[in-house]
């Protein structure tokens, strides 16, 4: 589809990848305010759950919950929020969110107004990230 973001550009910084979908950390100010953000990408292009084929279904959930186990080991959040939409971008992908009691936003989501400013984390490292998520898929594996 060529007026797809997500099937022309990586939409983020490659973590991790194979042959069927790919782990973006997510820059920008959701980056920044949410650090250990990261969104989980079909390769192809499909815009629902129910498009792909129950053993598709189920290596892109078993990636899901390995980014939220990788993003908890290395963030260690007070919770993970998981979300897909693909109203913006009709491409299926997960959001997988560390958030704090603390965070600029909590409780409620991420794409409401702020009710707070964002309280300064440290953003992991590409290597402990990609290497957690790397660790994780091999363990579950």
């Amino acid at each position: 589809m060529v007026s797809c973001e997500l099937c022309q550009s990586p939409g983020g910084e490659l973590l991790w990848q194979d042959e069927l979908c790919r782990v973006i950390r997510v820059g920008g100010a959701e980056g920044e305010a949410f650090p250990g953000f990261c969104r989980v990408v079909w390769r192809a292009h499909v815009a629902e759950m129910s498009d792909l084929p129950a053993a598709d279904r189920q290596h892109l959930l078993a990636v899901v919950l390995a980014t939220e186990r990788a993003v908890r080991e290395i963030m260690h959040p007070d919770k993970i929020n998981l979300a897909s939409f693909g109203n913006v971008v009709p491409h299926l992908h997960w959001h997988v969110i560390p958030r704090w009691r603390d965070d600029s936003h909590f409780p409620a989501p991420i794409w409401e107004a702020a009710r707070r400013p964002a309280p300064r984390r440290a953003q992991p490292s590409t290597e402990a990230l990609s290497g957690a998520l790397r660790r994780v898929l091999e363990y579950s594996a």
